[in-house]
């Protein structure tokens, strides 16, 4: 067991008393889940606050406590008062797991959209290269073939370095996570020594926390910031960058590693050529400062062809050899609720995707634009107590880009789902009539009204939830599967 002292060695502290040599069983950042002999760590959340909990902790048998404000504790229990208790936390967690991460080939993914594809076409990379494989992500957490639960895209800084911990003693070598803006800003990954940082691209999402772009922006550089900073591996790090998005020369100028970039429009040290986009796949040349090769991915979109480049320059600036990664990525049919096809022999085509942004929304419907033989149909609402900011322009990207919109409910939470879907509908109003939209709050009549009005050759895209299994109406978590509502409509249609 480790002391107090090497546990708090990292953290900003302030003040201290009691004895710090006290050797330490474990951390705890919720008072139900300390044990005898734990430190709890005080953290300040958006619910509550840990610091009324002590002496629920200490009532547990809590050996020390962390706090960044004054709390009372009994004489004989070490307080540390730290400037920022959820850092701490973060670093804390680190030193008492012995520090996981450095054991790991790390690769963090960050951006907008296509960190869950991304994420899972690097891990087939790394497999077919002969390395045990670590998954960090929005759908599922994998230690090897090992599927694990998962509560948020980035687990909490002391889950998320108990995960690593384990993944490192299961054998495990490289581990590839997405890493939320969420995260970044609340420093659940401050402690984890990543080799390859990841760019996707950055769209309007997620304001209700960020409040502004510049925050949400300056939220995704602090990962290619830290890429070379205290580091304990001799290897060299590396920024990787999509060159097309706007914001591409300011995570290039906050990158603290070498600079790797990709993309299709623009000159850059991975490019995609030639290329082909089809319903049920893609195929481009791909451009490497060392070979050229073909790919025919079973992926379609644009944004896809992106993400695929993405873990091509991953797998580029590991030493890993371009036809295991062709490979690879040839072998990769989908990714759960990613432009999930929903295919029961109909006459024509229905995907199920995750699209819940902007940018996100307008990429799924350009790429059903370019192999729809017939109309484009997007069903799709806008998740409660979330960025109200981007409802009337999602609204206004599928008006001008699909053919008929169908409105309805995504996760309306806490907020009336007729309220949400009036400021979609201000976006939708700007750019057609009522002729071509329905609006239809109940996600399952939207859906079958859609399947309903599909012909030979349109394209229906149910956007939002992609592989998410339940709804969330008030304070209920109902079940509800686009893929499988889909699916029994598509087999009942007659």
């Amino acid at each position: 067991m480790k002391t107090l002292t090497e546990i708090i060695r990292e953290i900003d502290v302030i003040d201290t008393r009691g004895d710090l040599g006290r050797k330490i069983a474990g951390l705890s950042y919720d008072s139900r889940k300390v044990e005898p002999g734990f430190v709890f760590v005080c953290i300040e959340g958006f619910r509550t606050d840990g610091h009324k909990y002590v002496s629920s902790a200490l009532e547990r048998g809590a050996a020390a406590v962390v706090a960044q404000k004054p709390v009372e504790v009994p004489e004989g229990v070490p307080l540390v008062i730290t400037r920022d208790s959820r850092k701490a936390l973060a670093l804390m967690a680190a030193a008492f797991t012995g520090y996981p991460s450095r054991r790991l080939t790390m690769v963090g993914v960050t951006g907008t959209n296509g960190k869950t594809t991304t994420t899972n076409l690097i891990e087939e990379v790394f497999k077919e290269a002969g390395h045990k494989v670590g998954l960090i992500g929005t759908i599922m957490n994998k230690v090897g073939d090992r599927v694990l639960p998962v509560t948020n895209t980035t687990p909490e800084s002391l889950d998320l370095q108990m995960l690593l911990k384990e993944m490192a003693d299961e054998g495990v070598s490289h581990v590839v996570m997405e890493v939320s803006s969420h995260a970044l800003e609340l420093d659940r990954v401050a402690g984890v020594d990543y080799d390859y940082a990841v760019f996707t691209n950055i769209t309007q999402d997620h304001l209700d926390f960020h409040d502004t772009m510049e925050n949400y922006l300056a939220a995704k550089k602090k990962l290619f910031a830290g890429l070379d900073r205290h580091s304990a591996k001799p290897k060299p790090k590396y920024g990787i960058v999509n060159i097309d998005d706007r914001n591409a020369e300011s995570i290039i100028e906050a990158t603290t590693g070498r600079v790797l970039t990709y993309g299709v429009a623009k000159e850059c040290d991975i490019r995609a050529s030639d290329i082909n986009l089809r319903d049920n796949g893609a195929s481009f040349y791909v451009s490497t400062p060392a070979e050229e090769f073909y790919l025919e991915l079973r992926l379609t979109g644009l944004f896809n062809v992106y993400n695929a480049l993405a873990a091509v320059s991953v797998g580029f600036a590991e030493g890993i050899k371009w036809d295991s990664i062709k490979k690879a990525l040839e072998s990769v049919k989908g990714v759960p609720g990613r432009m999930e096809k929903v295919d029961e022999g109909q006459d024509f085509s229905v995907f199920v995707d995750y699209a819940h942004t902007p940018d996100g929304l307008e990429n799924i419907i350009r790429a059903a634009r370019g192999f729809a033989r017939g109309r484009v149909i997007t069903v799709f609402g806008c998740g409660g107590d979330r960025d109200r900011k981007k409802r009337p322009i999602m609204g206004e990207i599928s008006a001008r880009l699909s053919d008929y919109t169908v409105l309805t409910s995504d996760n309306p939470r806490t907020e009336e789902p007729l309220f949400i879907i009036s400021q979609i509908e201000e976006g939708v109003r700007r750019v057609i009539d009522r002729s071509k939209y329905s609006i239809i709050p109940d996600r399952r009549e939207a859906i079958a009204y859609a399947v309903k009005m599909a012909g030979p050759g349109d394209v229906v895209l149910i956007a939002g939830k992609g592989h998410e299994t339940y709804q969330i109406v008030g304070e209920q978590v109902l079940h509800f599967d686009d893929r499988e509502v889909a699916r029994e409509l598509l087999k009942s249609k007659e």
